[in-house]
């Protein structure tokens, strides 16, 4: 897991080659216009999904993992605060293939992290992540999907 500012993102580009296109996308979009829904960046690879959420409460936010993609979560315009446990402290149960998720149901997170707008929050396959908690009835916010 990476918490960090947008300023410092070209700091990660090194993690995964395809980082380097997400900064190109992050400088040459201004995310916080876009319109919700799915935008292609380089196929299946890499994508991001500008969301509406509904925001939830810590115990109400569901634990998830992803084996294929790495998720880059960027709070649009509230703070969001996400759970955190990894994957090696939690239990078996179903993947869903097709949608690339594994949820671990009314488990709660073990510990939490905040992230402003103009953060960003990187969670890898290993990162049990529950995102959306927030004070916020909604949030607005963009979701990067890399191929891990």
């Amino acid at each position: 897991m990476v918490i960090d500012t947008l300023d410092n993102f070209g700091k990660y580009v090194g993690i995964n080659p395809l980082f380097a296109d997400v900064e190109k996308f992050l400088h040459d979009n201004d995310l916080s216009k876009m319109e919700p829904g799915k935008y292609a960046i380089k196929g299946d690879d890499l994508f991001v999904n500008i969301q509406l959420a509904k925001g939830r409460t810590p115990d109400a936010a569901v634990l998830e993992t992803h084996r294929r993609m790495i998720d880059i979560q960027i709070p649009l315009d509230s703070p969001e605060t996400f759970g955190f446990t990894p994957l090696c402290r939690l239990p078996e149960a179903a993947y869903d293939a097709e949608k690339d998720i594994t949820k671990y149901g009314d488990l709660m997170a073990e510990s939490f992290v905040g992230c402003q707008p103009g953060m960003f929050a990187v969670f890898f396959p290993q990162d049990g992540h529950a995102p959306c908690i927030t004070m916020a009835p909604e949030i607005k916010k963009a979701i990067f999907k890399v191929k891990a």
